[in-house]
Order: structure tokens, then C-alpha cells, then sequence
């Protein structure tokens, strides 16, 4: 009989745990605020970092075709000066 008596009733100490627990989950509009900025900031810079690497790499492809016409004409050329 005791033991349905004392579940029945809310007691002290677990009122105290759910009114500790809600103040976990509960944040500031300001929290909040931070927390989105900070995220819109690390997408856009996501963003930008995506566009260096594709900028960087079309100009990497463009100098290794440069590089590579350049080192075959250059061998082509010294091959047809004559040392005469």
C-alpha cells in the first residue's frame, strides 16, 4: 500500500530533476542567434573555399597542358638547330 502511494504523488527530488532538465533544453533568443550565425558563416565560407578549389584547379590543369606543350616544343626546336 505504501508503494502505491508514494508513486502516485509527485515527490520533491523528481519535480527538482524535470526543473533541472527543462533548464538544459531551454536557450536565450541571443544563444540561438550565435548558434545560426555561426552556421550561415561556415556555410558561406564552405562556399568560397569550394570556389578557390575549382579556380585553383582549372588553373593547375591550364599550366600542366602549358608545361607540357612548352617542354615538347622546346626539345622539338633544339633538335632542329644544327651545330655546324
Amino acid at each position: 500500500m505504501g508503494r502505491k502511494d508514494a508513486s502516485a504523488t509527485n515527490l520533491p527530488v523528481d519535480q527538482y530533476r524535470k526543473q533541472i532538465g527543462k533548464q538544459d533544453y531551454k536557450k536565450s533568443k541571443s544563444a540561438l542567434k550565435a548558434t545560426r550565425l555561426h552556421a550561415e558563416a561556415k556555410k558561406n565560407s564552405s562556399v568560397l573555399r569550394d570556389a578557390f578549389l575549382v579556380v585553383a584547379a582549372i588553373v593547375l590543369f591550364v599550366l600542366c597542358v602549358y608545361a607540357f606543350f612548352y617542354l615538347n616544343l622546346s626539345t622539338e626546336l633544339n633538335l632542329d638547330v644544327d651545330m655546324d
